[in-house]
This record gives C-alpha cells, sequence and structure tokens, in this order.
C-alpha cells in the first residue's frame, strides 16, 4: 500500500510519500513513490504516485524518457504551456499504459494507479491536482487545499482539523509528519523512510527535500511528542456526569 499527500498553502506546495511497497507480509521493498523535474527559472513539477508498482513506474519512465527525447507531434513534460496541459499529459500517458498492460487479458483494474502533481509553469500560479487511473482529474481549490492518494483515511482527520492556509513550511511539514506517523501506527503496509518536497511560490525551482528515516531525531521528536499530546488532550477532557 501507499501513502502520499499534496497539499497547497499560501507559500507553496508541500509533498510528501511513503517508499513501502509489498506483496503480501513476507515480501516488503521500498521504491521511492516522488519523481521530480526541474527547468530552474521555467518551471517545476513534483508527481506522487500509489497504485500498481509496475504502472506507476512505467509511466514516470515514459514522462522522463520523451522530456529526453522529444517529439514534434508531441508535447513532453518540459514544454507543456501549463500545469493544466501538463495534467492532461500525464492522465493521457496514464491510460496509455494501463490500456496496453490489460491488452494481456487482466482486467484494467488489476493495474491502476493514481497520482498527485503539483508544480509551477513560469506566467501561472503553482497548482495541485489529482490524476485518477482513467486519466481524468481534478485540481484543489480553497475547499479542497491538499490531496491523498494511497492509505490516506488514518491521516486525514489531522489534515482536516489543523490545516491553515498561511501556515509556514515549518508546520506544513510537521503537520504532515503527524498524519504519517497516524497512518504508520494504523496500517503496517505504509512504512519509513518518508520523502518530502517543498517548492516555494514564484521560486521556478526545488526547494528544500529530505528523507526521514525510521531514526530521524526529528521524525522521533514529533511521534513521541504527539502521542504524549494525544493522551494529555485524553485526559484533560471531563468525566461524564
Amino acid at each position: 500500500m501507499t501513502y502520499c499527500v499534496g497539499l497547497k498553502t499560501d507559500y507553496g506546495l508541500v509533498f510528501m510519500s511513503d517508499t513501502r511497497t509489498n506483496a503480501g507480509l513476507d515480501n516488503i521493498s521500498t521504491f521511492s513513490k516522488m519523481r521530480t523535474w526541474e527547468v530552474p527559472g521555467e518551471r517545476v513539477i513534483v508527481l506522487l504516485s500509489a497504485g500498481n508498482l509496475a504502472t506507476t513506474q512505467a509511466v514516470t519512465s515514459i514522462l522522463d524518457e520523451r522530456s529526453k527525447a522529444p517529439d514534434e507531434r508531441r508535447p513532453t513534460l518540459l514544454d507543456t504551456p501549463s500545469m493544466f496541459q501538463t495534467a492532461r499529459l500525464i492522465g493521457n500517458v496514464v491510460k496509455e499504459v494501463i490500456s496496453a498492460a490489460a491488452t494481456a487479458g487482466q482486467t484494467a483494474d488489476a493495474f491502476a494507479a493514481s497520482f498527485i502533481l503539483g508544480g509551477q509553469i513560469k506566467g501561472g500560479e503553482p497548482r495541485l491536482f489529482y490524476i485518477y487511473p482513467e486519466g481524468n482529474f481534478i485540481e484543489s481549490s480553497s475547499d479542497t487545499p491538499f490531496f491523498q492518494v494511497g492509505e490516506h483515511k488514518y491521516g486525514k482527520p489531522i489534515l482536516i482539523r489543523a490545516y491553515d492556509p498561511v501556515m509556514s513550511f515549518e508546520d506544513a511539514i510537521k503537520l504532515l509528519l503527524v498524519s504519517f506517523d497516524s497512518t504508520l501506527k494504523s496500517n503496517l503496509s505504509v512504512g519509513l523512510p518518508l520523502d518530502l518536497q517543498v517548492y516555494e511560490s514564484g521560486s521556478l525551482q526545488l526547494g528544500p527535500s529530505r528523507r526521514f528515516e525510521r531514526d530521524d531525531p526529528y521524525y522521533l521528536a514529533i511521534s513521541e511528542g504527539w502521542s504524549d499530546a494525544l493522551k494529555a488532550a485524553f485526559n484533560s477532557l471531563p468525566p461524564l456526569s
């Protein structure tokens, strides 16, 4: 399973993804589910993936290969005129990959994959999209300022309760770590390390990135601090009268 989040604030975009994939409890591997493309001063694109590993790897590989060997008949990630057109391009590749895999006899559902796309292209604003396995997509808004893919139910409540559009990048990272920690403690199919990528609006270059390993001091401080805070909050609630 997977858990990935793309979150939009007034200051930019913050992305986080786990790295665990498994085909049973005794077959667990680590793969990055975050891919970035950058043309400094012109565009930044971040893609998070969840679902069938072969599908997600095929999609990102095709996008990468075509960006390195452009075809005049077909736009690439590095020359789309807007983030909307970038989402359409990726959606078309998703449909292409799943359709090709399904011709072998299995249903398309067996190869399903979902993506979170975010970034900025010069002349436009930072934008965040959710791309479905069918290739269609939706964009974030003030009502839906973040997207999740994968095992989202355990980490969603904290995002809904604590998100603030004016929160700093530091607070956004802290919020995502709490969301991931709640998910990790509830579902063994989501696991460390966690990958982080920050993008500041208007910078048109990738911001800070980091991988949180199991023994990362800051991650441990957040995990333990959140557990202690929950216990303290619970104990402070009034008893039934």
